[in-house]
């Protein structure tokens, strides 16, 4: 057999496997999206066929005025961006610094910012739950189910990935450009703005979508430490239908829809930014 046959092979073979694990990530959610179209008794008696007769699109009506899905969505949106947000800002300030300055302990540093993510996230939930009891009886100031209290935890955690990330982007940039601008009279700051940022776009919004997408799937720590619908996120809200409505099979799955569906939305729409920002720096620095 000639090689050419061979990688023709090999390539039409590995075009195969690709689309069966396609197949296999896609089809569970097409099964959720199918089965919250159709009626609760449908569901029970179980369905065999791929086709839907009668879409149920009451069901997701239903979904909003039975357990209150607007405000739970709403929560989740002002917790995230805002985190997402926070995040951003200190991330891309510690990120610049450890790609372009060698300062006492930057070494040392970078690599504690990775290694915090070694350690289990449940370690640290009795410790911050005592934590804002504190502050409250100390300064009066509540962090227990509040939208600051979880910004402040999302942030905590999710900036240290962040930078790695951000940093290793800015890793890639020539230095050269960001001196090319100082020439010309830019500042550094200027030079930062006007040259470092925008060249930073693609690793900016790959940091931007994993901050938003990991904050909008977290339970633990939203189960926790928020306790009134007025401040509970989206997976509280579906945890607590599941435990009210569990034989309501068409509104959970309608409910999982909701929440899944904007998150792919938002993720194919960037995921070439996503991609790219994500294995910036992965042979260089």
């Amino acid at each position: 057999m000639s090689t050419r046959v061979k990688k023709k092979i090999e390539y039409h073979s590995l075009n195969v496997l690709t689309w069966l694990i396609v197949a296999l990530v896609v089809f569970p959610i097409f099964w959720m999206v199918k089965v919250s179209l159709h009626t609760n008794g449908e569901i029970l008696q179980g369905i065999t066929s791929l086709s839907i007769p009668r879409p149920q699109w009451l069901n997701y009506k239903n979904l909003w005025e039975t357990i209150n899905f607007g405000q739970y969505f709403k929560n989740s949106l002002i917790i995230c961006f805002s985190t997402m947000v926070v995040s951003c800002f200190l991330a891309i300030l510690a990120g610049y610094a450890l790609a372009r300055y060698k300062f006492p302990g930057s070494d040392l540093f970078g690599i504690s910012v990775i290694g915090t993510q070694m350690i289990p996230g449940i370690m640290f939930l009795l410790p911050i739950y005592l934590l804002f009891l504190k502050i409250k009886d100390l300064f009066g100031i509540p962090m227990v189910d509040t939208y600051w209290g979880m910004i402040l935890v999302y942030s905590a955690f999710y900036t240290p990935m962040s930078i790695w990330i951000i940093r290793s982007f800015f890793v890639s940039i020539p230095k050269d450009l960001e001196e090319s601008a100082r020439i010309d009279g830019c500042n550094r700051i200027q030079a930062f703005v006007k040259v470092i940022l925008p060249l930073s776009l693609p690793g900016i919004i790959a940091m931007c979508v994993y901050i938003f997408l990991t904050a909008w799937d977290e339970l633990m720590f939203a189960w926790v430490l928020t306790t009134t619908p007025e401040v509970q996120t989206i997976p509280v809200g579906i945890r607590l239908f599941v435990g009210q409505y569990t034989n309501r099979y068409d509104l959970l799955m309608s409910a999982a829809s909701v929440v899944t569906l904007p998150v792919i939305i938002v993720f194919f729409l960037s995921q070439k930014y996503f991609i790219s920002g994500m294995t910036a720096g992965a042979v260089k620095g």
